[in-house]
Protein backbone atom coordinates (compact mmCIF):
# COMPACT_ATOMS: atom_id res chain seq x y z
CA UNK A 1 0.00 0.00 0.00
CA UNK A 2 1.57 3.07 -1.15
CA UNK A 3 0.50 6.26 0.49
CA UNK A 4 0.40 10.24 -0.72
CA UNK A 5 0.31 13.54 0.79
CA UNK A 6 -2.59 15.25 -1.32
CA UNK A 7 -5.00 17.80 -1.23
CA UNK A 8 -8.77 17.47 -0.72
CA UNK A 9 -10.96 19.35 -1.62
CA UNK A 10 -14.02 21.17 0.49
CA UNK A 11 -16.23 23.83 -0.25
CA UNK A 12 -18.40 25.59 -2.56
CA UNK A 13 -18.21 26.63 -5.99
CA UNK A 14 -15.38 28.93 -6.88
CA UNK A 15 -14.98 28.86 -2.74
CA UNK A 16 -12.91 26.09 -2.49
CA UNK A 17 -10.58 24.93 0.31
CA UNK A 18 -8.51 22.44 0.84
CA UNK A 19 -7.08 19.68 3.64
CA UNK A 20 -4.03 18.21 3.47
CA UNK A 21 -4.31 14.12 3.83
CA UNK A 22 -2.42 10.92 3.67
CA UNK A 23 -4.50 8.38 1.67
CA UNK A 24 -3.85 5.61 0.04
CA UNK A 25 -2.74 6.43 -3.79
CA UNK A 26 -5.78 3.91 -4.60
CA UNK A 27 -8.38 6.18 -2.80
CA UNK A 28 -10.47 8.99 -4.50
CA UNK A 29 -9.32 12.54 -4.53
CA UNK A 30 -12.31 13.35 -2.05
CA UNK A 31 -12.59 9.90 -0.21
CA UNK A 32 -10.98 7.89 2.30
CA UNK A 33 -7.65 8.78 3.95
CA UNK A 34 -5.79 7.78 6.76
CA UNK A 35 -4.82 10.95 8.52
CA UNK A 36 -5.69 14.82 7.82
CA UNK A 37 -2.11 16.51 8.94
CA UNK A 38 -3.19 20.48 7.72
CA UNK A 39 -5.49 22.71 5.93
CA UNK A 40 -4.97 25.19 2.68
CA UNK A 41 -7.15 28.42 1.90
CA UNK A 42 -5.85 29.69 -1.34
CA UNK A 43 -9.02 32.15 -0.35
CA UNK A 44 -7.12 34.70 1.51
CA UNK A 45 -4.01 36.64 0.35
CA UNK A 46 -1.73 35.19 0.80
CA UNK A 47 -2.78 32.10 0.99
CA UNK A 48 -3.27 30.33 4.66
CA UNK A 49 -1.49 27.07 5.02
CA UNK A 50 -1.57 25.08 8.45
CA UNK A 51 0.34 21.66 9.20
CA UNK A 52 0.57 18.98 11.99
CA UNK A 53 4.57 19.33 11.45
CA UNK A 54 5.43 16.25 13.64
CA UNK A 55 2.47 14.04 11.85
CA UNK A 56 3.75 15.22 8.43
CA UNK A 57 7.68 14.41 8.92
CA UNK A 58 5.94 10.90 10.28
CA UNK A 59 4.25 10.27 6.87
CA UNK A 60 7.69 11.48 5.08
CA UNK A 61 9.81 9.31 7.50
CA UNK A 62 7.82 6.08 7.03
CA UNK A 63 7.87 6.65 2.98
CA UNK A 64 4.85 8.65 2.14
CA UNK A 65 5.11 10.60 -1.53
CA UNK A 66 3.84 14.07 -1.33
CA UNK A 67 1.97 15.32 -4.75
CA UNK A 68 3.74 17.70 -6.48
CA UNK A 69 1.36 20.89 -5.01
CA UNK A 70 2.02 19.25 -1.56
CA UNK A 71 5.73 19.50 -1.92
CA UNK A 72 5.56 22.98 -2.97
CA UNK A 73 3.41 23.65 0.35
CA UNK A 74 5.45 22.21 2.40
CA UNK A 75 9.06 23.34 0.90
CA UNK A 76 7.57 27.10 1.75
CA UNK A 77 5.61 26.63 5.17
CA UNK A 78 7.03 23.56 7.05
CA UNK A 79 9.75 24.70 9.69
CA UNK A 80 13.39 23.35 9.44
CA UNK A 81 13.87 20.86 12.60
Amino acid sequence: MAIKLRLARYGGKKHAYYRLVAADERARRDGRFLEQIGTYDPNIQPGRVTLKAERVRHWLSVGAQPSETVAKLLRDHLPAA
